[in-house]
């Protein structure tokens, strides 16, 4: 008798459920419809993204390499129209490569201004993330020692030469660098002794740092 009153519960149980889901059905089958589209819709724009994306940075990866290619032929002209395309219309990082690539490929040409200019819009775009800006800055000054003049320089890292930031060691190199060309001696060997004076300073900088001091030393002529 007992056997017989589970199985009836049960069977009551299982005849409410399916009542209750056809009641839900009935009443919300709009709304699950609904739900159900959007799912397979979104599922359908994922994989659709996901190939675009993976085709748009393969296209663009395509053209960078071809133009390193062209640059490695020593045909910079070739290589300068695919890089200015690229930056046009390439797709994810590969634009602001072809920026930096193009503008070391017209320092290989000889064209020292223009990759100093180059090099300075990027560092002054504020849409290009702090480190790549801050590398940029770095290449045009290193450009502008043989082209430019200490102002020119300054302008471009003297903010670098502080002793919190990272790139101090190379700001204050290369800020020697156009003091000495620029003849201001005493202001060269003041840089040059700042990185000696810096226990983190990388040993190569320091030793040319060391170099420079006891060439001005020698000269005589920062009294």
């Amino acid at each position: 008798m007992v056997q017989q009153d589970d199985s009836f519960i049960r069977e009551v149980n299982d005849e409410l459920r399916s009542d209750q889901v056809r009641l839900v059905w009935t009443r919300f089958r709009g709304v699950i419809i609904g739900i159900a589209v959007l799912i397979v819709l979104g599922t359908i724009g994922k994989v659709g993204y996901d190939y675009w994306d993976e085709s748009s940075a393969s296209a663009s990866g395509d053209q960078f390499l071809t133009a390193m290619r062209l640059a490695g032929e020593n045909k910079p002209d070739e290589a300068l129209a695919q890089l200015t395309a690229l930056e046009k219309d390439g797709y994810g990082s590969y634009p602001l490569l072809a920026r930096m690539r193009a503008a070391t490929i017209l320092q290989q040409k000889g064209d020292a201004a223009g990759a100093a200019r180059a090099f300075s819009e990027i560092g002054k775009d504020g849409s290009v993330a702090e480190p790549v800006r801050d590398a940029a800055k770095l290449r045009a000054a290193y450009i502008l020692v043989d082209t430019g003049s200490y102002a020119d320089v300054s302008a471009e890292v003297e903010a670098f030469a502080v002793p919190e930031n990272g790139m101090r060691h190379s700001a204050r190199e290369v800020l020697g660098l156009a003091a000495y060309k620029a003849g201001d001696f005493a202001k060269a060997r003041d840089w040059f002794q700042e990185i000696t004076n810096d226990a983190q300073a990388p040993s190569n900088v320091s030793n040319r740092a060391q170099i420079m001091l006891d060439l001005i030393a020698a000269s005589g002529k920062a009294a």
